[in-house]
Order: structure tokens, then C-alpha cells, then sequence
């Protein structure tokens, strides 16, 4: 529940709207401060600031810059704070109120070094408080900015643009399709059972489970299946003799549902709901929408995902990861491969809804499957260095650029329903199988460090390059067919 004192607040921001740059770099400052974000609800204020900032113009990149900005200082000033009571903190107030909570903090940030200050930023429980303990164990300011304003780019956009777009859309007088908060209501409810599954089947599937162990000792019966079992097992010090279970039935269980998602794709058996998707999405179409969904279908164009995986294989290859490298550039072109092949094998026709139609076949969605290989990859090997609850996490965050790629084709309405959805199958699939041929391999921590830094911004810097020179063509471009 939120507080009585929001609506009031919220009434008096809409009448007077000078004073929404202030309330965005306020609200994420008090937010990002330490165990102040505790406290107070910063984020439904900063999603009904955000709404406002949406309904009465303010640019967006404006709204996101006070947002990043508050951000990234309140997470200065929990650094500092940090710095001044470096081995004080379990004893000054109101620190000492929290003591679970800095504790947590502490053993999150021994674990995983200068990098949780950026997936700290993203996790709930202990958002308000990485910054103070990274300050209290002393870690270098220098390496610290860069972390933390890394880190508020990432940030701002995922806290500040859902809610900047319904106010936009409010102030359009943005009138959705028929049923679609039931359509909205339906999706969200099988995307939920889906993650729920898969991570229910991880569990039972991880070396701790009953079914690993089952199979273990059935394997190990065996001359043959107990070399197999141990050729692609982990070497690691912490996890010897792990064998990637999860990594293999994702990639049979991904690859068999593609294959009959294929068969049913080809026979036109599932075209009438193909036409009624488009049919849909079509009437959501608004001004207000299509600059979104331009930039997020322009982040997964097949340049920016080469770049994204050369500068990755650079950056694992300077570091002497090479077995990691390589599996990564043979991810990358088996799904070049395999989405160019299917394209010409397959035939399909895309849906003419946009000015200039793609030339290429439609099935399967070569956007959607280079963006879940992309994302997919980062995901195991980032989720591979954290246990319990973070790895899920993770696969969650890093989930969701795979299902803004597919949802932006659809949207734009160059691709059908089934495209989209054999694209992330076989993108999975493609992950799984490649990651299941890593473990044998998997023998040291991957971290990050200045590298992977310095790299990652070369990214970004490049990404904004390519969207700042493609995005007038490509509103042109994917601008319903009239």
C-alpha cells in the first residue's frame, strides 16, 4: 500500500510541473540513499513523477537525467557515509536498526567485489545499502564512480520509462485495443507460469535435487556413461564433477519444442491466431509507442549484436578466458547460421504492415533469437558465479531485453506470433546446447574487471552511436503501411 501523503503530493506536482525535475532528482536520491530507501516507497513516487513527467512534455531524456543524476548521488553520499563509519557501522544510528540487512550487505559484497554495486542497484533487499558498505570495506572511489554511474545509465531508463509512457499515453488520449488488459492480464499470467517452471525444473535439476542424483548414480553404472557423464562435468574447485543437467535439458526440452513449433509454423496451422496477434497490435499502435519500440527493435539489429559479441570475445580473450570466447563466437554463428537457413527453407511470407516490409523471410525471427543467444549467454555465465536467490534474479533481468526484442516485432508488426516465439526456442536451445559444452571447460571464476569495464562503456557509446544515426530512417521505415 502506499502512503496517504502520495496522492496529495502527486495532485500538486500535476499543477505545478516546474517542479518535476527537482521531485525526480529528489525522490532517486532519497531511493538510492542508504536505508532511507528502506523507507520511503521511492518507487511508486518515482513511478507517478514519472507519469507526470510523461503527461505534461518533459522530454524524456531530460526526466531520465534527473532521475540518473539523484541516483547517482545518493549513492555517492551512502559511499561517503560508508568511508566515514568504516567498522562502526553495526553500532551507529540507524544503521544499527538494520543489522540483518548490513550483514547481508556485507557478505553480498565480499562475495562478488566492485560489481555488486551494479547488480546490487537492481535487487531489493539490498539496494539501500551495497553503496555504504562498499564505502565502509574501502573500496577505491575511483573504481566506485565508475561502478555507480555505470550502473544509474542501466537504472534510470528501467524505473523511469514505464512510467513515462502511460503518462504520455494519458496525454494522447491513447485508447488501447478491445480486451487488453484481459490480453495484458492472460500474457502476464503465462509468462509467470513459464519462469515459475523453469525455474521449479532447475531446482530439481541442479546437482542438490533428486533427479541429479538419480541419474548420477545410474550413469555411473556404467564404463561409457560414467566417461560421458565426467567428460562434460565441471572442473571448478567449488563444484567438481558437476554435470550441466540443467544446461542439457534445456537445450533437448527447447529444441524439441522448436522443432514441432516449426512443423505447426509451416503447415499454417496456427495462422488465424497469427492474424489475429497482428490484428492486435496493429490497433495498439500509437505515436506515443512507436519511438519505444523503434529503439529497442534498432538495440537488437544484427550490427549491434556483432559488435556486442566481438567486443565480448575481446574481453574474455584479453583476459585468457579463450574456452569461453569460443563458445561464444560459435553461439553467435550457429544462430547466423541456423536463422539464415530456416529463412530460406521455411518460406515464409512476412506480414505487409509496414512501409518498407524486411526483404528476408519471416520464421524464425532472426532479432528475437540473436537477442535471447545474446542476452542468453551473458545470463549463464553471469548467474554461473551466484547462488540461491541472485541467479534468479539475474536470468529475470537479463530475461526481459529478449522478451522486449520479440514483443517490439511484433508491435511494429514486421514478424508473426510464430516467428517471435521460434526465435527465443530456438535461441534458447542454441544457449543451452553451447552452454552444456562449456562446463567441461568451466574451471575459474569469471569476474569482471577494469576490462570489462572500459569495454561495456565502448559498447554502450557504440550502441547510442548506431540508434542516434538509424532512428529517423527507422521510424520512416517501420511507420504503418498507409
Amino acid at each position: 500500500m502506499t502512503p496517504e501523503w502520495m496522492a496529495p503530493l502527486l495532485a500538486w506536482l500535476e499543477t505545478n510541473p516546474g517542479w518535476l525535475a527537482i521531485t525526480l532528482l529528489a525522490v532517486s536520491f532519497v531511493e538510492s540513499l542508504a536505508i532511507a530507501g528502506v523507507v520511503v516507497p521511492g518507487v511508486a513516487l518515482l513511478f507517478g513523477a514519472a507519469l507526470l513527467a510523461g503527461k505534461t512534455g518533459m522530454p524524456l531524456p531530460e526526466a531520465l537525467l534527473w532521475a540518473g543524476l539523484g541516483a547517482v548521488a545518493g549513492d555517492g553520499i551512502s559511499f561517503a557515509l560508508g568511508r566515514q563509519f568504516t567498522g562502526r557501522l553495526h553500532r551507529v544510528w540507524p544503521f544499527s536498526r538494520y543489522p540483518g540487512m548490513i550483514t547481508s550487505g556485507e557478505r553480498f559484497f565480499r562475495r562478488h567485489g566492485g560489481k555488486s554495486v551494479i547488480i546490487g542497484r537492481f535487487i531489493g533487499p539490498i539496494r539501500p545499502v551495497i553503496p555504504l558498505i562498499a564505502g565502509a570495506l574501502m573500496m577505491p572511489w575511483k573504481r566506485f564512480l565508475v561502478f555507480n554511474v555505470g550502473s544509474a545509465i542501466g537504472w534510470a531508463p528501467v524505473y523511469i520509462l514505464p512510467g513515462y509512457l502511460v503518462g504520455s499515453a494519458l496525454a494522447l488520449q491513447f485508447k488501447p485495443p478491445p480486451h487488453f488488459y484481459a490480453v495484458l492480464g492472460v500474457s502476464l499470467g503465462a509468462l509467470a507460469l513459464v519462469y515459475l517452471l523453469l525455474f521449479r525444473v532447475q531446482l530439481r535439476l541442479g546437482s542438490r535435487g533428486r533427479i541429479y542424483q538419480w541419474l548420477q548414480r545410474r550413469m555411473a553404472r556404467y564404463t561409457a556413461t560414467h566417461k560421458f557423464w565426467r567428460l562434460y562435468s565441471s572442473e571448478r574447485p567449488d563444484r567438481s564433477g558437476e554435470f550441466p543437467l540443467t544446461s542439457s535439458s534445456m537445450a533437448l526440452g527447447a529444441g524439441a519444442l522448436f522443432l514441432i513449433w516449426t512443423l505447426l509454423a509451416t503447415q499454417g496451422t496456427l495462422q488465424a491466431f497469427n492474424e489475429l496477434a497482428s490484428d492486435w497490435f496493429l490497433a495498439l499502435r500509437h505515436p506515443v509507442l512507436d519511438p519505444a519500440f523503434v529503439v529497442i527493435t534498432l538495440a537488437g539489429d544484427p550490427p549491434v549484436l556483432i559488435v556486442g559479441t566481438i567486443l565480448a570475445i575481446i574481453g574474455l580473450t584479453f583476459r585468457g578466458y579463450y574456452a569461453a570466447a569460443i563458445h561464444c563466437l560459435v553461439a553467435a554463428f550457429i544462430t547466423v547460421a541456423a536463422t539464415w537457413g530456416l529463412k530460406q527453407l521455411t518460406g515464409i511470407s512476412r506480414p505487409d504492415l509496414v512501409n518498407l516490409t524486411p526483404q528476408s523471410g519471416a520464421f524464425p525471427s532472426g532479432h528475437t533469437a540473436g537477442t535471447t543467444v545474446f542476452f542468453a549467454m551473458a545470463a549463464a555465465f553471469i548467474a554461473r558465479e551466484y547462488r540461491g536467490h541472485y541467479r534468479w534474479q539475474i536470468y529475470l533481468l537479463l530475461s526481459l531485453p529478449m522478451l522486449l526484442a520479440g514483443l517490439s516485432r511484433l508491435y511494429l508488426g514486421v514478424h508473426w506470433f510464430t516467428d517471435v516465439v521460434g526465435g527465443l526456442l530456438l535461441g534458447l536451445a542454441i544457449t543451452a546446447a553451447v552452454r552444456a559444452s562449456y562446463s567441461r571447460y568451466d574451471r575459474i571464476h569469471l569476474g569482471l574487471d577494469s576490462s570489462s569495464l572500459i569495454l561495456s562503456g565502448a559498447g554502450l557509446v557504440l550502441l547510442l552511436w548506431y540508434l542516434a544515426n538509424h532512428f529517423a530512417e527507422a521510424m520512416v521505415r517501420y511507420a504503418p503501411a498507409s
